[in-house]
């Protein structure tokens, strides 16, 4: 989902392959944690390629703030309406103030554009430090757990001690530790447990630091038509940017209501049906 919180799609990266593995006495014989890891990532990259744009529900919750929004994805970004604040539908003076947004992207195709650049940007981003992955974690196979309709995969991960990052923004790698799941049946990624074991220097367009001890939780399911997306979202990090000026993400991100897109609807006709209904 392009239109999460960047950070999301850095935290993401630890749902990524590793090139070496710990034993493990109850490891079936013919489950090998690198290879199944590399599978569903490489299972991830390859949907992404055929993608279709999905409708769906995401609401926020950031500190004091509680927003929902009605998002169509198309090929030329995603587009999205507010419908609702704390769980409550827009006032009226509210509802027409983002229909005059709407109105306004209509008009204006290039704030379109560079929306869809800045998101083409972080996926780059997201592409290039996935690269990384194979050096920069280890993993140990924890056995089998029940999960949705059948069984999944149970791995641990801890950074790799010989990994060196490239830049800031890989560093965060060095101090994250957890656990991701595997669906057994379509070795697709469905769920992440990460913490941070230390601090740790980052460069997301600032540079600064993040605390030890900060969380972060993802959950994935199959929405439909074997289309796996990200269905929940909990970061609870502190740390500290350049000039001291303190940094708290405690994001919680739900989506739902997931549906198909018609072939052919570019971003102005996203915005008529975001228009013509406060619910997919």
């Amino acid at each position: 989902m392009s239109t999460h919180a960047s950070i999301l799609g850095l935290i993401m990266l630890a749902f990524g392959p590793t090139r070496v593995s710990f034993a493990s006495a109850d490891q079936p014989a013919a489950v090998d944690p690198t290879a199944l890891v590399r599978r569903a990532t490489e299972h991830r990259i390859d949907a992404s390629r055929t993608h279709h744009p999905l409708r769906y529900l995401l609401r926020k919750t950031d500190g004091p703030h509680d927003n929902t929004k009605d998002i169509i994805e198309t090929r030329d970004g995603d587009v999205a309406r507010l419908i609702a604040l704390h769980g409550q539908p827009l006032d009226a003076q509210a509802n027409q103030t983002e229909l005059d947004r709407l109105n306004t992207l209509a008009n204006h195709p290039e704030i379109q554009e560079h929306r869809h650049q800045r998101e083409k940007k972080d996926e780059d981003r997201v592409n290039r430090l996935m690269r990384l992955l194979p050096d920069a974690f280890l993993y140990r196979f924890e056995g089998l757990v029940s999960c949705g309709a059948g069984q999944c995969y149970r791995l641990s991960f801890e950074p790799n001690p010989h990994f060196d990052p490239p830049d800031l923004e890989a560093g965060i790698f060095r101090g994250m530790a957890g656990e991701v799941w595997i669906d057994q049946a379509q070795e697709r990624l469905t769920r992440l447990n990460a913490r941070l074991i230390s601090d740790v220097d980052f460069g997301w367009g600032i540079i600064g630091k993040l605390d030890k001890g900060g969380t972060i939780q993802i959950e994935q399911a199959d929405v439909g038509s074997d289309d796996w997306e990200v269905t929940g979202l909990k970061v609870n990090m502190r740390g500290k940017a350049m000039m001291l000026k303190s940094l708290s993400f405690q994001i919680t991100e739900e989506a739902s209501h997931f549906s198909r897109v018609p072939d052919g609807v570019d971003y102005r006709k996203a915005i008529q049906l975001l228009e013509g209904s406060s619910e997919p």
